[in-house]
């Protein structure tokens, strides 16, 4: 009689999990510096000022174990404007699309109405929630112990993670918190993809970003980018870019020309240097400045900005 030769145990690996995450909250708790940050690659841009995020930007983070794809959204609040309303609309809509969500929250201030009404909304979701307690390398551990015990009063049970998106800290455990509520599933996106937004888009918004860091009061929320031009000559290791700055009144035309142009050199210069390091090639930008009356209320227009 012989003996069975036992079979030789094989290391199971893991599934590969994917799936759709959206990072919802109020304007400006952090939203778009957390989805670059980890992605480890700029598709949103940024400033310091509310609502800059108008569209739902994608991001895709991959690893050999996952595919995470990320959706930033517009600020949740009260909106008055048909353009606000859009916006809104798009990060709402993203909550029922998703197999997970991340709803940041801003340490630095209280928890207010509009996260109230935003923490209502998640009681509906049936994806994994994880709340993120953004800033806290700007709050002291006794000014954090009574939000986190609000945030769980609002949404029970859920994980609560401290982070601070623009030094990175928690964002490895994040990641992997998520990852682990993916279903098992395939790659979406090529490997080596960050985003699924065309290079006219991605122009666009650079552009918009140069108007919102540079012009204040309330310029930068009458203002939109249109991409009129956008040609590649490979020869010569070029792209040309015609854009046209849409502003809602007349009376800031001027602000954002600036003296002897001054303002609109600014715009154009800082928004071309950001295009040639994203895009690895020369760009000739031209831009122009028009008044389109009421833009935010028109659906015309708004879809035209892709909103």
């Amino acid at each position: 009689m012989t003996k069975e030769t036992p079979k030789k145990k094989r290391d199971k690996e893991p599934p590969f999990r994917s799936g759709y995450v959206a990072i919802v909250g109020r304007p400006n708790v952090g939203k778009s510096t957390l989805l670059n940050n980890l992605l480890g690659e700029k598709v949103a841009i940024v400033s310091p000022k509310p609502q800059t995020t108008r569209n739902r930007i994608t991001g895709i983070k991959t690893s050999s174990r996952s595919q995470i794809v990320f959706l930033d959204t517009p600020g949740i609040h009260q909106a008055r404007s048909l353009m606000n309303r859009r916006m809104v609309d798009v990060a709402l809509q993203s909550l029922h699309e998703v197999n997970g969500v991340l709803w940041l929250v801003d340490s630095h201030s209280r928890i207010g109405p509009e996260d109230e009404r935003i923490a209502a909304t998640l009681r509906g979701v049936k994806s994994p929630v994880f709340i993120l307690l953004n800033k806290i390398d700007l709050v002291s551990k006794g000014k954090l112990l009574p939000l986190i015990q609000r945030c769980a009063e609002l949404l029970p049970g859920k994980e609560i993670i401290p982070i601070s998106a623009l030094k990175g800290e928690s964002l490895p455990l994040v990641l992997d918190l998520v990852e682990q509520g993916l279903p098992e599933g395939p790659k979406y996106f090529p490997e080596g993809e960050f985003t699924d937004q065309t290079e006219r888009f991605l122009a666009a918004e650079i552009i918009r970003e140069k108007v919102f860091l540079l012009t204040h009061e309330e310029i930068p929320y009458g203002v939109g980018v249109s991409i009129d031009e956008f040609t590649e000559k490979e020869e010569k290791n070029l792209i040309v870019i015609q854009a046209t700055i849409h502003t809602e009144r007349e009376s800031h035309k001027p602000i954002l020309i600036g003296k002897r142009g001054a303002m609109l050199k600014e715009i154009g210069q800082r928004a071309r240097e950001e295009l040639e390091a994203l895009l690895g090639c020369k760009i000739y930008l031209e831009l122009f400045i028009r008044v389109d009356q009421g833009w935010t209320q028109n659906p015309y227009a708004l879809t035209e900005m892709g909103l």
